[in-house]
């Protein structure tokens, strides 16, 4: 008999994967299944971002292999974005390396820095997939949680107080998914001095910066210590620019992080399909006029959402929140597992129960901002 690899044993498929097959089997059976659980952006890139990547999968070249390091015009592209949005100076040459979506990069940096038996700190509630990423690699997890009583922010007197010997990497998230929480740079500059201190590695997960949020922070605002020694940064236009399906992510981090990353995802890929990466080039040539448009779609749509939470007598915060989603607390604390089934069952809307971001998402559920159009129709099927 050919037995699994151990290394599967402590996790299963992703919970979003499976709930698809679900939904799209109710599709199948002719039913109007309404999707506000999945982050799946539904507006359109700007046009001449769709435009220059026609043009460019017409050119002979355009199908070859590519380099894993990724185009020197898109580091570039790179460069100049993060120093338009984030103020940040960054090198395009040795401290950029694009990725075929920013999830992959959970994957590489914890190949790279973590060890069977290390120890890793991921938020509670946090993505998934900071977990199961550890559980593959034998990684020891310790959860920190974020709580709402103290605005889904990390408690630094708490981790000052635990034994930190064996951690390697600690995983931050802000604006946090799945709460929408905002933190400021007090705050991070509080986390990278335990982390300094304790000679663990930040990688700060940065992909919803720039979506309801009038100020872009990135992990290298921080000055007052050499941050690059000590902190990774993941980023994604993925919500930036409504191109999740595109996959284009980057990590941003000193030399020598990038050239270990690099050792291990160009044993995994090929490189970027090349109109992909000049689509991102174009892309990252819109900021704040953009965004401003982008956002003000979003904060009608989340009204929309409040509303329907009001409806369904469902607690939220409108208070230091961005992102694309909206994260509500049920009343008397209720079984969001049970209620998402339910209410799916009743109305065929699904919306994500708060425990699959882990223990503290218990009693929580999140609502994916959806067009206005769904949004209204969503209404319309409670209240019938």
């Amino acid at each position: 008999m050919i037995t699994k690899s151990k290394n599967i044993d402590n996790i299963s498929e992703y919970f979003f994967s499976k709930k698809m097959r679900e939904l799209n089997e109710l599709k199948k059976n002719g039913i109007k299944v309404i999707n506000l659980g999945i982050g799946n952006p539904d507006i359109l890139p700007p046009k001449s971002v769709i435009s220059e990547m026609k043009k460019a999968s017409e050119l002979k070249y355009a199908n070859y292999y590519q380099s894993s390091i990724g185009l020197d015009i898109l580091r570039k592209s790179i460069s100049n974005w993060y120093n338009k949005i984030y103020k940040v100076n960054i090198d395009p040459y040795s401290e950029i390396l694009p990725l075929i979506g920013s999830k992959e990069g959970i994957m590489y940096i914890s190949m790279c820095y973590l060890d069977k038996g290390d120890e890793v700190l991921i938020p509670n509630p946090g993505y998934p997939t900071y977990t199961s990423v550890s559980k593959l690699l034998g990684a020891k997890i310790i959860y920190y949680n974020l709580n709402e009583n103290e605005n889904w922010l990390p408690n630094i007197k708490y981790l000052k107080s635990i034994d930190l010997s064996k951690v390697k990497i600690i995983w931050i998230n802000y604006p946090h998914m799945p709460t929408g929480a905002n933190i400021n740079i007090e705050k991070l500059e509080e986390l990278a001095f335990l982390a300094k201190k304790n000679n663990i590695l930040i990688v700060y997960d940065n992909p919803y910066s720039c979506i309801t949020n009038n100020c872009y922070i990135s992990i290298f605002n921080i000055k007052n210590i050499k941050i690059k020694n000590i902190a990774i940064e993941l980023n994604s236009l993925s919500k930036s620019y409504n191109m999740p399906g595109w996959r284009i992510g980057m990590i941003i981090g000193k030399k020598d992080f990038i050239k270990n990353i690099l050792k291990v995802k160009s044993q995994m890929d090929s490189g970027m399909y090349y109109p992909i990466q000049i689509g991102a080039v174009e892309a990252m040539k819109y900021d704040k006029d953009w965004f401003k448009t982008l956002n003000k779609e979003y904060s009608n749509r989340r009204k929309i959402i409040w509303e329907i939470c009001d409806i369904l007598n469902i607690q939220y915060s409108k208070y230091n929140k961005s992102g694309i989603f909206v994260w509500a607390k049920l009343a008397n604390y209720d079984d969001d597992l049970k209620w998402s089934d339910k209410f799916l069952k009743k109305y065929n809307i699904f919306i994500t129960p708060g425990r699959i971001f882990g223990s503290n998402g218990k009693g929580y559920v999140r609502f994916f901002c959806s067009s206005v159009k769904i949004l209204k129709e969503v209404k319309n099927r409670i209240l019938s």
